[in-house]
């Protein structure tokens, strides 16, 4: 069996409150966009992961994937061996959420070669146990993400016909160098009635994290603004980085991006 795990994007993110567990509370908006690996398991006589594509860092018993297989076994230990072939195309540490959807999409995929039966409200649980977005991944559909993004509540936003580009330059910016600048604090516009309106995108729509990164990257707020000069409608920073992103309404221009950046346009 084959599935094509993709990536996401933010529209806006709050950063709300720090957690005592050491976490912080977040409000997000997450949108899937058509950017896909590609992941295929079939049974096998041993256990085998291979993958292709983008090199993946760090050993395979780091891999979402492999942590989501043990994760079934523990329930279902007569789970019989796989192989697993994961083609990557979404770059990772790059906000984009790659790993996060390899490891929703093994668990749905799994559900379905081995007949688990398994509803979405119970494949959400395990993926809140692999990590924070992996759960938007089950249902896959646009979802207002609160808590530390594992409360997800539906939102009627289209951003179909629209044209995404994403820009991804050579700098990673670490989780815990993004959130070590940023002070939380209560978001000043409603969320769900900004997002009803594409208008107010541009003003309201603010990711936390651009406050904080930028400049240390200022080559990330340059990215943002040529975007806009592009014809964007909005343009901004997806998770904590370090792809940048324009929505357009129509096919964007052709721009000559340095060659060590990621460029991805599609419809949406």
């Amino acid at each position: 069996m084959i599935c094509f795990p993709n990536a996401k994007i933010n529209l806006g993110l709050h950063i709300t409150a720090k957690r005592k567990d050491g976490y912080h509370d977040i409000e997000t908006c997450m949108v899937p966009i058509p950017l896909f690996d590609a992941l295929e398991m079939i049974e096998g006589k041993k256990d085998l992961f291979e993958t292709s594509g983008l090199q993946i860092p760090g050993t395979e018993k780091d891999n979402l994937i492999i942590k989501a297989l043990k994760l079934l076994r523990k329930d279902f230990n007569d789970l019989p061996p796989v192989h697993i072939h994961l083609h990557k195309n979404i770059p990772m540490g790059a906000g984009l959420g790659g790993g996060s959807a390899d490891a929703a999409f093994a668990l749905t995929l799994m559900n379905r070669l081995f007949d688990l039966h398994l509803e979405d409200w119970f494949l959400e649980d395990y993926a809140a146990q692999l990590g924070s977005d992996c759960p938007f991944f089950i249902e896959n559909t646009p979802k207002i993400a609160t808590g530390i993004g594992e409360i997800l509540e539906p939102v009627a936003i289209d951003i179909k016909g629209d044209h995404i580009l994403l820009i991804k330059p050579p700098v990673h910016v670490g989780t815990k160098e993004a959130y070590a600048g940023v002070k939380p604090q209560a978001p000043q516009h409603v969320l769900k009635d900004v997002l009803m309106d594409k208008s107010q995108w541009k003003e309201k729509l603010i990711n936390d994290f651009e406050a904080n990164i930028f400049p240390q990257y200022p080559e990330l707020a340059e990215i943002k603004a040529q975007l806009y000069e592009m014809g964007a409608y909005y343009a901004a920073m997806s998770g904590s980085g370090s792809t940048m992103f324009g929505l357009f309404k129509e096919t964007p221009p052709m721009s000559d991006w340095s060659s060590e950046y990621f460029v991805f346009e599609k419809l949406v």
